[in-house]
């Protein structure tokens, strides 16, 4: 059961509504079922010609909104119209009545037992459904108190359900993400926009949350895809930025203006101050917002990691002009910055080495100097580069440069990350399913950020599916773990590669299949939570990864028997997930990071 509230100005315009044929002549038999009087003295009397007189019920109503005066609200009609769902039994009319007063009590409007409460009624003209009117003043000229009525409402829906054995809805703890209204629906219609901008400014927001190391990547993300941005600053602290509106272009109002939606018009999770929890470090503070960080380096095979430390590094080349000014840079990018200090000029420096960040009690970071990430990016030819007369700063971020080989250990990384939170979640099955909690949340962004990556419209079918299982109650958030931090890493690779070309590799088939694993076993901990529309979340994106692994798999040729036999191990160590391993390291030498790698398969020798 379902309850639906509206404000309105006049209740005479509305039981004219109730009582009339309907606008496909729907209504049948409407009539008073419940009211703040007796049901039978309160029904409107009918004339001799058959029409209804409106005027007693309309004046008892509106009596007590004469006496508030100026403190009346702006819309005194209340409204909730509450609807069975289509397979429930139709309800007798006491039964209406006990619904109806149910409401009232759980909203505070009508309390049980308070006879100066508002006044008002329910009327029935259908099988399924009742509309409840009150007037927003109490007799007594205290105006009552309104706030947060679709939730009290929302209460006293699932009470009665478990009461006369209804079908059984979700309930309001705000997980689910904010529904564009009737005029914006509406308005897309009349520009052929697919979806209504609320929606489509929601995908953007959750595509550049998912795929951003910072909050400066974060709002460049967005501008980059073409949506307008608005920061708001703090009146105290000048320069702080505590909150963001985002607009579609070419979406204005009747004054020719944007129309903004802040982060939580869109979805309870999509605050600033939530958002910022994304880029918190090791120790819970939260990072320097002016920074661009590439991945947890915990997550990366050699490959990928040599890959994004030589981006970054290009990034911060080419908006530094200075050897001081480059190595601030990537110490402000998240990178470990050491120096190599000239033997004969003291206070020199002749060269560099970076690395990525481990965590407490990992083992030792792996250096790279910038020669041996490329032949450009030594200090001596950056230092002639910065003293060029043609020097432009260019400061994008640009992974255009990836080899093949390194978007495909891009792509095996984020599977293993998936894999690898997989088996952690399972954990949680039997031990505390409510630990689960920030796992469930960074799927999130491995799905859209996997969605983005290849293009298909299965998985951003399956991303929109999950946003509803993805968010804890009433907008918590929650504490970051291992598993979490795992996904997280996995959407930030996959925003890095960009779109691929050939969606019917190997490594984006395993990706699916280790992204079902996941979805499957989120759906289990959220029934094992008892929140069945959270589980039914997982379920539904679930199916659509699983056409998106049919589409694709129909779509890849036929491998030869020595690839054939590859992806087949590699799919059945999707879907039995276990602490992952690195892929074999660029350097034989470099122990791997996580335990020795699996055993190969001997090559054979010819005969």
């Amino acid at each position: 059961m379902i309850g639906k509230v509206i404000r309105g100005v006049r209740v005479q315009g509305l039981l004219r509504y109730l009582y009339g044929p309907g606008a496909k002549g729907e209504h049948c038999d409407p009539h008073i079922v419940a009211g703040f009087g007796d049901a039978t003295a309160l029904e409107p009397m009918v004339d001799a010609d058959g029409r209804r007189d409106f005027r007693h019920l309309e004046g008892v109503l509106t009596q007590p909104v004469a006496l508030l005066g100026d403190r009346n609200y702006r819309k005194p009609v209340w409204h909730c119209a509450v609807r069975a769902a289509p397979d429930d039994p139709v309800l007798a009319d006491e039964q209406w009545a006990q619904i109806a007063a149910e409401i009232m009590h759980r909203t505070g409007l009508a309390p049980v037992g308070d006879v100066d409460a508002v006044r008002w009624i329910a009327v029935r003209h259908a099988d399924d459904h009742v509309h409840i009117v009150a007037t927003l003043a109490r007799p007594d000229g205290v105006r009552p108190e309104v706030w947060n009525d679709g939730y009290r409402v929302r209460d006293a829906c699932r009470a009665v359900e478990e009461r006369f054995g209804l079908r059984s809805t979700a309930p309001a703890d705000r997980t689910a993400a904010r529904r564009p209204k009737r005029s914006e629906t509406e308005k897309a219609v009349r520009r052929g926009q697919p979806v209504p901008s609320r929606t489509l400014l929601r995908r953007k927001v959750q595509m550049a949350a998912a795929g951003a190391g910072s909050e400066r990547e974060f709002f460049e993300s967005l501008r980059a895809d073409g949506v307008l941005v608005k920061q708001r600053f703090s009146q105290r602290t000048a320069g702080e930025v505590t909150g963001y509106a985002v607009a579609a272009p070419g979406d204005v109002n009747a004054d020719g203006q944007p129309v903004w939606y802040g982060g939580g018009k869109l979805a309870a999770d999509l605050t600033l101050p939530k958002l910022r929890h994304r880029w918190t470090g090791a120790d819970g503070s939260v990072r320097d917002s002016s920074a661009i960080r590439p991945p947890d380096g915990r997550h990366l095979s050699a490959r990928t990691e040599r890959a994004v430390l030589r981006t970054t590094v290009r990034r911060a080349a080419d908006e530094a002009r200075t050897t001081t000014d480059f190595l601030g840079r990537l110490q402000g990018y998240g990178l470990l910055v050491k120096v190599r200090d000239s033997q004969h000029e003291p206070g020199q420096i002749t060269g560099y080495a970076v690395a990525l960040p481990t965590e407490p009690g990992d083992e030792e970071p792996t250096w790279h100097s910038g020669s041996r990430l490329a032949e450009d990016l030594s200090l001596i030819r950056l230092q002639q580069r910065w003293r060029s007369p043609t020097f432009r700063r260019v400061p994008t971020l640009d992974y255009s440069d990836l080899t093949t080989e390194e978007r495909q250990a891009f792509y095996d990384d984020a599977a293993r990350a998936a894999a690898h939170a997989t088996s952690q979640i399972r954990r949680y099955l039997v031990t505390n399913p409510f630990a689960a909690q920030d796992a469930c949340w960074a799927a999130s962004d491995t799905l859209h950020a996997a969605a983005q990556a290849t293009g298909n419209h299965h998985l951003r079918q399956a991303a929109d599916s999950y946003d509803r299982a993805a968010r804890a109650p009433h907008g918590r958030i929650p504490r970051p773990t291992p598993a979490g931090n795992a996904l997280r890493t996995a959407a930030r690779l996959l925003a890095l590669t960009g779109s691929v070309k050939n969606q019917t590799t190997v490594a984006v088939l395993l990706l699916v299949t280790s992204v079902i694993a996941l979805l499957d076993t989120i759906a289990e901990i959220r029934r094992l939570q008892h929140r069945q529309a959270q589980a039914d979340a997982a379920r539904k994106a679930a199916a659509h990864v699983r056409e998106a692994r049919l589409a694709d798999h129909s779509r890849t040729p036929q491998p030869t028997a020595k690839a054939a036999m590859s992806s087949q191990a590699r799919l059945a160590m999707a879907a039995f997930p276990q602490p992952w391993a690195p892929l074999q390291p660029a350097n034989p030498s470099r122990p791997p990071p996580h335990g020795p790698s699996p055993p190969t398969r001997p090559s054979r020798q010819r005969r």
